[in-house]
């Protein structure tokens, strides 16, 4: 009796895991619509920015950080040196290709880090302020598409898991906003399925070449009511100069 009662059991189980699969048609969906979040943004090519960050965290005063940005999104090339604070100013990081350096202006050395590397005391880390077009199906796993809302808007609701080491958590839920495939909030979950961070973007502006978030808030999870505001402003999207994207570049700001 107990054996059948097992084999039962286990029988329910593999039933419910063969239909929380998501079907073939809705995982390529997916990823189609998670492309299109990419096509639809300003960022092809040579961009600009001012980064603003506004830190706030339970009982301190709320901290000012602001860096300039300079990438080329085809190439996977990007400068980022801090302006403010003062005592911060020159601080850096250089990124080619799958190469990524931090620079301390005060020892004049370059050290290699990752996009997961948060900047100054924030929650934003480097992977949420490069521009570079994700390679969403090489890494993620579509686990979770369905429909729904958020607000008045229609949104896609698209679970990706990580199945590389590139994404900075294993497994990120996507709102995609349905009318324009932008996406409008994403929370972060570590591998045992707790939610890390939220993101909200609730502010887009339409430029010439597409749409720019320019107001991004990330909320950690683990810390209540610690988050960090994201202003983006001074976009630019002329050529650059080959000599921002380098080591040279970001010794000579001192």
């Amino acid at each position: 009796m107990k054996k059948m009662i097992t084999t039962l059991c286990l029988s329910l189980f593999l039933v419910a895991g063969l239909f929380a699969q998501v079907a073939a048609a809705d995982v390529e969906k997916a990823y189609t619509i998670l492309e299109a979040s990419d096509d639809v943004l300003a960022y092809h090519g040579d961009y600009s920015a001012t980064i603003s960050l506004l830190i706030e965290k339970p009982g301190k005063p709320k901290e000012s950080v602001q860096y300039k940005i300079f990438e080329r999104t085809d190439k996977k090339l990007m400068t980022l040196v801090q302006l403010f604070p003062e005592a911060d100013k020159g601080n850096g990081f250089l990124r080619d290709d799958d190469n990524i350096w931090a620079y301390d202006p005060i020892s004049r050395k370059f050290s290699h880090t990752s996009l997961k590397e948060s900047l100054g005391n924030s929650d934003i880390k480097l992977d949420d302020v490069e521009q570079d077009e994700n390679s969403w199906r090489i890494n993620y796993d579509i686990k979770g598409f369905e429909n729904g809302t958020l607000g008045k808007q229609e949104v896609y609701i698209i679970t990706a898991v990580a199945k590389t080491s590139e994404p900075s958590y294993a497994k990120t839920k996507f709102y995609v906003r349905k009318d324009m495939n932008l996406i409008l909030k994403y929370e972060d979950f570590s591998g045992s399925d707790r939610l890390m961070r939220t993101t909200l973007l609730p502010k887009y502006a339409k430029v010439p070449s597409g749409y720019v978030p320019t107001q991004v808030i990330v909320r950690d999870e683990l810390n209540p009511g610690e988050n960090t505001t994201q202003i983006i402003s001074d976009l630019t999207f002329d050529t650059l100069p080959d000599r921002i994207f380098t080591k040279a570049y970001l010794e000579g700001l001192n």
